[in-house]
């Protein structure tokens, strides 16, 4: 058994009593300030010798020291921790269920599994030709295999052809995009990689002599400069890792798309099934490679490292920072391209020249539809994979400083990971209930289907938690706690992670409830255009401000639970299990952009109406999910980073964050500030390239002879170099200023601002995001509620081409920007510096802090 015993607020009078020195043996810590603290035999009766005593969280002796007539005029005002464990009670305390051999087979099992199945589901849409030819009649999901175009007289082969040359022209430009801007940031992820190297190594004078352990300092740690190292290569790991999800994610979406819109002629079930099965690829690719990456990372760091796991975890929070780095530029070089596509669009297809989105003839249509891949599929990855990565670096570092990591207790200590593990199979299960066990027939069940992929995964991961909680942990441990330990046992382990999943499927509901055409919200929103544009912009940005309350509270209960139970330790696991079932997300995420696509090569391929109107349907759930997702992703973020900042405190050796303290209370109010200039940048930027883009359709339609009869073809390779170049030129400095910030304010003024700054950033852009993706997702669907005039209400705002259509178009356009490049990239800041900040915290506390060093 653990038994921890705190002694705060310890105060020693001038000698006891006044009688001068005692007269009994007492037991002496000498800490590292030479204060002698001194306890009697009486308060250390009953137990054996002490495992560690602790000062700050600082361990400095293993046995005790028994000495005659010590004084006890000493130290004031301490919090002192000593941890005893029972010698005979040792194997008890860290033995699991579950042996270090089971966790080495399960956590690379799981990941292969997922890879396995993603490849099985890629197999089956590739089933689906984009050749003309006629399927066999097997009547299933309700629909006859006779062709809708065929009935109508339209020739197939054609139609199948358009198709495949559509998305031929998207894949070559998002693929063409993805490489353009690899190119500045592979440049990046170099110079970063230096500075990672030359800060972290110049924190010991480059020297390659152990240090002394910084939470033991009985022990010897490994140099500064392998842990530079170290830290190097794992940033550059996860760089990479992040990079290829975006891109496979890509790839996969490029590739669906058109099968998706061939499909839809055989029924809405069967072109439900392939986009489903498509974003269940990059789902179960990208969980499956982020763990293995990061578990076989942990391996062979620990080769070298041995049984410095102090050392060990705290280099591979690099790998957080690498996959973090590239989402941001992912995110925001994405969401500016398909929003300065979206926006150019369809401000002069729909609204000047009154034609259907994605109309062939629209000079932009082929930008946008690129847009949708570069942006929702590849940065939404990268994003998520970020927040996977830095989670579990988060829960590793504060781990190693706890009882998992001082007795190397390897599969407690990979806790995190089999929780991830788990969440792969889970998720593989409920996927089987919406592509085989609950197949869908009809437009009404695709909405039902996506929701209940959220509520079966969570109740399923709910068990599992229980059981890795059971055998993959002691009965009873220590987590550190800011210079403490904490004594936690497994069930409150286990409830840690399971309000973090559960507060994720609230936040996710609420975030439905906020931008689906289905409830009052958003038809309040469209019913506000009858008066223009205005009324309209006004309605949708009160919804925004509105539906933050909910999943603040959400965020603030769990976060309130998973520290009173487990500290920071119990936050991280908590933004690890919200992403427990990061595969369900995914594939539920990646299922709009392929729809959207899908939708547009069926207006662009000339395809039946009523085709149209099946794509439609899909995409209109799309669009609630996605919403859903992001409201995952920036809930996710704010555990994420709460518990990264925790971590950065404790690595800087901060011992309180006071904001009565003129340096804290600056940090925290530009901190605050930071969310408002990031999304200024970006949306202004989103506005210059859609200024462009305008420009060149509006030029295009007016020097093209023929273009709007449809006898002449627009030059869409412009408009996507249009949306290219802006893109990659106004991702840089939104980029830098999420870099650059901690590393000036850490240099500058040292740890104790920075962490006010990530404080007040952390505070601020949650709120910012919350708002900005739902205000963005409710204009969407008010507009395309009016579009689809589906009840009566609808009707009577409509049809396509009104005036209380136009006034949501322009509300939806201005909420593309929000929506898809300033309210999903805010998580991405707040995440990222505060594990920036913890990479380079070692530099920051022994250099950091010239300023006021000077004055």
């Amino acid at each position: 058994m653990v038994e921890v015993f705190n002694y705060t607020n310890f105060v020693s009078s001038p000698c006891i009593g006044g009688v001068g020195p005692v007269s009994y043996p007492e037991l002496e810590l000498l800490t590292t300030k030479q204060e002698i603290i001194n306890f009697t035999p009486a308060q250390l009766s009953h137990h054996s010798t002490p495992l560690y005593l602790s000062f700050r969280g600082r361990s400095f002796i293993r046995h005790h020291k028994i000495r005659d007539k010590i004084s006890l005029c000493s130290v004031q005002f301490l919090a002192l921790d000593l941890v005893f464990r029972s010698p005979d009670s040792k194997a008890m305390a860290t033995s699991t269920i579950l042996s270090d051999l089971g966790t080495e087979i399960i956590i690379p099992i799981c990941a292969v599994v997922g890879i396995l199945f993603s490849l099985f589901q890629w197999y089956l849409v590739s089933q689906v030709k984009l050749s003309p030819e006629k399927p066999a009649d097997d009547g299933k999901n309700g629909f006859t295999e006779a062709l809708i175009e065929e009935e109508e007289g339209i020739n197939d082969h054609t139609v199948v052809q358009k198709c495949a040359e559509i998305q031929n022209a998207i894949s070559e430009g998002a693929t063409s995009f993805l490489f353009t801007e690899y190119q500045y940031v592979g440049v990046f992820m170099v110079i970063f990689a230096v500075l990672i190297f030359v800060f972290l190594g110049s924190v010991e004078g480059f020297s390659t002599s152990s240090k002394v352990c910084t939470y033991d300092t009985t022990k010897m740690c490994k140099p500064a400069l392998m842990t530079a190292v170290f830290s190097t290569v794992s940033f550059l790991l996860g760089a990479i890792t992040s990079v290829v999800s975006g891109f496979l994610g890509m790839k996969i979406a490029t590739y669906a798309n058109a099968r998706t819109t061939l499909e839809a002629r055989k029924g809405v079930g069967k072109a439900f099934i392939v986009a489903f099965r498509s974003g269940a690829v990059m789902g179960f690719l990208l969980a499956a490679n982020g763990l293995l990456v990061l578990y076989i990372t942990i391996n062979l760091f620990k080769i070298y490292y041995g049984d410095d796991w102090e050392g060990l975890f705290e280099s591979i929070t690099g790998y957080g920072l690498g996959g973090s780095s590239m989402a941001l530029f992912g995110r925001v070089g994405g969401g500016i391209y398909t929003k300065a596509a979206d926006v150019g669009a369809d401000l002069v297809g729909k609204v000047e020249r009154n034609i259907p989105e994605d109309d062939p003839r629209n000079p932009a249509v082929i930008a946008d539809n690129v847009g949708d891949n570069v942006g929702d599929i590849a940065g939404m990855g990268s994003d998520l994979f970020g927040s996977y990565a830095e989670s579990s670096c988060a829960a590793l570092v504060v781990a190693s400083i706890s009882s998992f990591g001082t007795t190397h207790d390897f599969t407690s200590m990979m806790y995190p990971l089999i929780v991830s593990s788990v969440g792969i199979l889970v998720c593989l299960i409920t996927t089987l209930f919406a592509t085989d066990i609950l197949e869908v027939k009809t437009v009404k069940q695709i909405e039902p289907s996506l929701k209940n992929q959220l509520i079966i995964s969570t109740v399923l991961m709910t068990i599992g938690i229980a059981i890795v909680s059971w055998i993959a942990l002691p009965s009873s441990f220590t987590i550190f706690n800011f210079g403490a330990q904490k004594v936690v046992k497994n069930w409150q382990l286990f409830l840690c992670v399971g309000v973090g999943l559960w507060a994720g499927l609230i936040i996710g509901f609420v975030t439905e409830y906020y931008t689906s055409n289905a409830y009052s919200p958003v038809q309040d929103v469209a019913d506000s255009c009858r008066t223009g544009a205005a009324t309209n912009v006004i309605f949708g940005l009160a919804l925004g401000y509105k539906s933050v309350i909910i999943p603040i509270f959400a965020i603030a209960i769990s976060i309130f639970v998973s520290f009173s139970f487990a500290a920071m330790y119990g936050v991280a696991v908590a933004a690890l299990g919200m992403l427990s079932t990061i595969a369900t997300g995914l594939a539920i995420d990646a299922y709009g952009p392929i729809s959207d696509n899908a939708g547009g090569i069926a207006e662009m391929a000339g395809m039946s109406h009523r085709i149209r109107e099946r794509t439609d349907a899909l995409d209109a759930a799309g669009n609630t999910t996605a919403a859903i997702g992001k409201g995952f992703a920036i809930g996710s973020a704010a555990l994420v980073s709460l518990a990264l900042f925790g971590a950065f405190v404790s690595r800087a050796e901060i011992t309180t964050v006071d904001v009565l303290t003129p340096k804290v209370f600056i940090g925290l109010l530009v901190g605050a500030m930071l969310p408002y200039w990031f999304s200024a940048m970006t949306m202004k930027s989103v506005g210059k390239a859609a200024l462009k883009m305008v420009e060149e359709v509006r030029r295009q339609f007016n020097t093209i002879p023929g273009l709007m009869e449809g006898t002449a073809k627009p030059d869409y390779a412009t408009c996507v170099k249009i949306s290219t170049d802006a893109s990659i030129k106004e991702m840089i400095p939104p980029g830098a200023l999420v870099m650059l910030t901690p590393l000036i304010v850490g240099i500058f003024f040292g740890v104790e601002t920075l962490s006010g700054v990530l404080a007040g950033s952390l505070v601020s852009g949650v709120q910012i995001a919350i708002s900005a993706s739902n205000t963005g997702g409710a204009w969407d669907n008010a507009k395309k509620y009016i579009e689809a005039g589906v009840s009566e209400h609808a009707q009577s705002l409509g049809p396509k081409g009104s005036d209380p259509h136009k006034a949501a178009v322009i509300g939806d356009t201005v909420g593309d920007p929000l929506k898809d490049t300033s309210g999903p990239s805010l998580n991405i800041l707040i995440k990222l510096m505060a594990v920036e900040s913890l990479v380079f915290a070692p530099f920051f506390a022994t250099h950091g802090g010239l300023l006021f060093k000077l004055f």
